[in-house]
């Protein structure tokens, strides 16, 4: 199984996936983000972007303010930055949205541990049954996308799952 909490497997990957490692090397992002346990996340790092697809960046933040002021200190800067608060699932998060090279970047931060934050258990999940159903179930989540699903949602209509795609699949049982 793939360590999604260290890049290094990107060097090895894909096109998009060695200039997403160049991008997030070359200009330290994770590396000003250490501090809360980033961990990149979502459809780059198993293999199903699309064009449009953005570097997601989970963060477990102990303390708002501070992550805030780190943010801001280390991005803001960058093209097209900005910030927000919001409530997700009862959870405080953080939202920051820049843009380096052609790569759109969201840092997404909660105080919840990265490893269980639901992006992380997302990507896990469905990096298991990318791994189980293959290369032609891999070619239809990219074309659902393509045709405007969002991941999760993609996942489930392939899958026959009903209900809250997003919780859904953080309870689906694998034939493995």
């Amino acid at each position: 199984m793939t360590d999604f909490s260290n890049i290094e497997y990107l060097k090895n990957g894909n096109k998009r996936q060695i200039q997403a490692f160049e991008v997030l090397t070359q200009n330290e992002i994770l590396f000003n983000l250490n501090e809360f346990n980033p961990i990149l996340v979502g459809t780059i790092p198993i293999n199903i972007d699309i064009e449009n697809s953005d570097l997601d960046i989970i963060c477990y933040w102990k303390n708002k303010t501070n992550f805030i002021e780190k943010l801001k200190a280390s991005f803001e800067d960058q093209s097209e930055f900005k910030i927000r608060e919001t409530d997700i699932n009862n959870e405080e998060t953080i939202i920051a949205n820049f843009r380096v090279d052609n790569f759109d970047i969201e840092i997404f931060g909660q105080n919840i541990p990265t490893k269980n934050q639901n992006g992380y258990k997302h990507m896990i999940i469905e990096h298991q049954i990318l791994e189980e159903k293959g290369e032609n179930f891999r070619l239809e989540i990219i074309k659902l996308k393509q045709n405007g699903y969002k991941t999760e949602p993609a996942f489930a209509f392939l899958l026959g799952l009903k209900g809250n795609p997003y919780l859904e699949l953080l309870d689906f049982n694998f034939t493995i």
